[in-house]
């Protein structure tokens, strides 16, 4: 994500020879990264972090929970700014809101991204929709959200039983049914971007993805994408 005064990174599961490269497809260099946002510690989203942070001498932002369950996979990092799950902070003139979600990790957190009148919500890695999801989401104008399985997929893939359960449970992960729904609750006039994210390759197809956005966003017309895991995205760029 980049503004005028500002580039990050948020998560880093790639390996960081991988995020050198495809921030390379995009014209972009980690040389100019400003920091890491990290949302929680599970391995596919902070696998890179902690060398690209030492290597490049990069800020990483997490809470303390995260922090203390990352350290195995991340070790040291030379700059860590703290942030409360709950509180606002400032990088710079953005204005994020690290809000909690319902995943089995230690303190993990959806994010509300502020640049003057224009709201980025990222809602990924959570099994359930709550209350405080559905508030955080809504007014957005680009909106990143987790669309991760199909039931009947689930059920018929090779996954041990124990995985399908906690993909399932209330702190897993949303099935496009689950995503749909919410989207048909937040989307508005003025959501601009939904970004379909973290579809597992397994047990989810891109196609009943889409289909499903496609049938929740009526009359409304946000572009819809699919974020891939083995390529890069396109950069997506909000108006006013």
């Amino acid at each position: 994500m980049e503004t005028e005064s500002l580039k990050l990174l948020i998560d880093g599961g790639l390996s960081a020879r991988q995020t050198l490269k495809r921030l390379t497809a995009i014209g972009r260099r980690i040389e100019d990264i400003d920091a890491i946002l990290v949302s929680h510690e599970h391995t596919d989203h902070i696998q890179g972090v902690g060398i690209l942070a030492r290597r490049f001498m990069i800020p990483v932002y997490t809470n303390e929970g995260t922090y203390r369950q990352s350290h195995l996979v991340m070790g040291e990092v030379p700059i860590r700014r703290s942030f409360v799950t709950g509180k606002p902070f400032h990088i710079h003139d953005v204005l994020f809101e690290p809000f909690s979600l319902s995943h089995d990790a230690e303190d993990p957190v959806g994010f509300v991204i502020r640049y003057g009148q224009r709201k980025v919500t990222i809602l990924t890695d959570l099994g359930y929709v709550t209350h405080l999801v559905r508030e955080k989401a809504r007014g957005s104008h680009l909106l990143v959200l987790e669309f991760n399985h199909d039931p009947e997929m689930l059920k018929a893939c090779p996954y041990p039983w124990p995985i399908k359960q906690r993909i399932r449970s209330r702190r897993g992960h949303l099935s496009n049914e689950e995503a749909g729904r919410l989207l048909k609750e937040v989307v508005h006039q003025e959501l601009e971007y939904v970004v379909l994210a973290h579809l597992s390759e397994t047990s989810n197809h891109p196609d009943l993805a889409l289909l499903t956005a496609q049938e929740n966003i009526s009359p409304y017309t946000p572009l819809l994408s699919v974020a891939k895991q083995h390529e890069v995205g396109t950069l997506l760029s909000l108006t006013g």
